[in-house]
């Protein structure tokens, strides 16, 4: 119970340092009275984790604002926090289907250079891995960047990790990655920390402190793509489980006599919502060389079949998200994935299902909104895993780039 109760209190401390960061990101120099407002933390707390961040040379301090009082009683201006950009660079990887893509950020999460491949994740470990090392050395160069000057990396996959064990938890989602060890795999390759996730947990972590879930408290963010997964924050917080395999909602069974699903189950959410479900109805009126990107665009044109396909899934992931607003009670659902791009054809559906199918209480509480941060969450998702673990993951070559 000790164990548990200290893993809780270090993923707190982790999200309250991003919190102090956007704050920090958001304003551009800030005191820490104004952190501890604008956060709603104390300022013991406050002086606490400036100090962590000050440690890991994230946070500088500067002078107070020239030329304005500080207080009402005409003392010295307060002394000013700000990030330091310059202090380093962070990789963000994301292995998605059927993409991998790699960028590079600044410690005030600016996207520096960015770089993909397609590729088939779904299989081969080691030629994903290799070709994440090589898009590495792509955007180093693009950005003018030397390899010292890196932190670390953060990588999303589309599928459950095992935290304890760092590996893929399940051998029917991504078989080909089964007791594949990725952080130490890529540590080898690229000489970095690196820290691994799920990647609609990296969505949902950079939607909470970036995006369309700031100022929320209990957040559900949902990756609609080709596969279906959800991020949960609760009590401002990244929830895994007991494994790390929280938020699995895409292989909530819907039908048990639905088509088979890739996880070996029958009538999955992803199986009626999923991108690729959606493609493959279509094709037999659509000819087989429709695309996911295809059916969006011919949706939004007004094709009927179209449309009606994604107001279907739409109502479909509606009606498990009813069953999560029962069980967490989120204050707001953050919908991301490529499938989000079709806006109001999905989102009003999805609505509509959570209102029918939710308590009432739960339907009043929760607000479903798109996200802000679009194909970029995952990416910032990974590079914000890095920098809230910043006193495992930075190196004393940072410490030293700031003189501490």
């Amino acid at each position: 119970m000790r164990r548990a109760n200290a893993g809780s209190l270090r993923s707190l401390r982790e999200l309250n340092r991003l919190r102090v960061l956007e704050t920090v990101r958001e304003r551009g120099a800030v005191s820490r009275a104004e952190i501890a407002r604008h956060t709603g933390l104390s300022r013991s707390t406050v002086s606490s984790l400036v100090g962590d961040l000050q440690q890991a040379g994230l946070l500088v301090e500067r002078g107070g604002r020239g030329g304005a009082p500080a207080t009402a009683q005409g003392g010295r201006p307060p002394v000013l926090l700000a990030l330091d950009p310059s202090a380093g660079t962070v990789l963000g990887m994301h292995f998605d289907h059927p993409f991998l893509r790699v960028a590079l950020a600044d410690l005030g999460s600016t996207i520096l250079a960015e770089a993909r491949q397609a590729l088939d994740i779904d299989h081969d470990a080691a030629s994903g891995l290799d070709a994440a090392a090589a898009l590495v050395e792509e955007v180093l160069e693009r950005a003018g960047v030397e390899r010292d000057h890196v932190i670390g990396a953060g990588v999303g996959l589309a599928g459950p990790i095992e935290r304890k064990a760092g590996t893929v938890g399940s051998s029917t989602i991504l078989p080909g990655w089964v007791g594949i060890h990725v952080a130490e795999e890529l540590t080898g390759r690229l000489g970095l920390p690196v820290h691994v996730d799920n990647d609609a947990n990296l969505g949902a972590l950079a939607e909470f402190v970036l995006g369309a879930g700031r100022g929320a408290r209990e957040m559900t963010y949902l990756m609609l793509s080709s596969g279906i997964g959800a991020g949960l924050v609760l009590d401002g917080r990244l929830y895994r489980g007991a494994g790390g395999t929280a938020g699995e909602i895409g292989h909530v069974v819907v039908d048990e006599q639905g088509p088979i699903c890739r996880c070996g189950n029958r009538g999955c959410l992803e199986t009626f919502a999923g991108a690729d479900a959606l493609v493959e109805l279509l094709r037999r009126s659509h000819g087989d060389s429709l695309t996911m990107e295809g059916m969006l665009a011919l949706a939004e044109a007004g094709d009927p079949a179209c449309r009606r396909v994604i107001a279907d899934a739409g109502r479909a992931v509606g009606g498990a998200v009813a069953s999560l607003c029962n069980q967490f009670n989120p204050d707001r659902v953050v919908v991301g994935g490529e499938l989000s791009t079709a806006g109001e054809l999905l989102l009003d559906p999805m609505r509509e299902a959570v209102e029918r199918y939710a308590i009432p209480a739960a339907a009043k509480d929760v607000e479903v909104v798109p996200g802000a941060l679009g194909d970029k969450a995952q990416l910032l998702g990974a590079v914000l895993l890095v920098v809230g673990q910043s006193d495992r993951a930075f190196s004393g070559r940072l410490r030293a780039a700031v003189g501490g």
